[in-house]
């Protein structure tokens, strides 16, 4: 395939000399943390600072996953980089790929995925292990974005499938509240309706255990478009607590 540059990136890029694979393959960086193994291959991530502007450089050497698409093996970045074009063309907010390219070389499958670093934005995480100190106004405006998110991305006919806090990126601009999504990999498409949206819902608010019930019912409501207090919010609220009660009971 041919390698992917981001248009806007490009010059910046050249500047640097690393506009092309081989540049970006041999560049010497420190790793974030330890290299994936498996697979027969190894995958690692780097960060990369140009000009004030921060990136993830990602590697990886016959790190290859098995799928009808490519039955004989393909880079798992193929498919992270294919969701991120995809939820692109859908308007779905999600992190921003600046290079994506392959090599067969020495008998090795070699893959780059780079991307922008959201380092204006923090991800849910963290602002749950902070949720009793942020002032009401800030709560209203996380849960309505991450309702917000959630809705754009299913009515956009895709299911996350690890719609957890730590892939929910969030940013307070003037206007309010912004949110946005990573770890794309598992992304699919929604094909059962409600079932498919309630098995993506589910995992946050399990892993969201800050949240009471009213504050729930205000995620909800952005992402039905509903009052909180309406009968659907409540139907919806209850299929979550039943299906999260099942999962943990197991």
């Amino acid at each position: 395939m041919t390698d992917y540059l981001a248009s806007a990136e490009l010059a910046l890029l050249k500047r640097h000399g690393l506009n092309d694979f081989e540049a970006l393959w041999a560049l010497q960086l420190d790793a974030v943390d330890e290299p994936n193994t498996g697979r027969g291959g190894w995958s690692s991530v780097y960060r990369l600072e140009l000009e004030g502007k921060g990136y993830y450089l990602k590697r990886q050497s016959d790190y290859l996953t098995r799928t009808l698409h490519s039955p004989f093996g393909e880079p798992t970045f193929a498919r992270e980089f294919r969701n991120i074009s995809r939820y692109q063309k859908l308007h779905i907010p999600a992190l921003q790929a600046v290079f994506y390219g392959e090599r067969k070389q020495g008998g090795k499958h070699r893959a780059i995925l780079m991307t922008r670093a959201l380092d204006d934005w923090r991800d849910l995480d963290g602002l749950l292990a902070e949720w009793a100190q942020l002032d009401a106004g800030a709560r209203a405006g996380i849960l309505k974005a991450c309702g917000r998110l959630a809705r754009t991305l299913h009515g956009a006919g895709q299911v996350h499938g690890c719609f957890y806090p730590k892939h929910i990126f969030l940013r307070q601009r003037r206007e309010g509240w912004e949110a946005q999504l990573i770890d794309l990999e598992k992304t699919r498409p929604l094909l059962f309706g409600m079932r498919d949206r309630l098995k993506d819902l589910e995992p946050l608010l399990r892993r969201a255990p800050a949240w009471a019930e009213a504050q729930v019912r205000e995620l909800l409501a952005a992402y039905l478009e509903q009052p909180a207090s309406s009968p659907l919010v409540g139907t919806w609220l209850k299929r979550l607590t039943q299906r999260r009660r099942e999962k943990e009971a197991r």
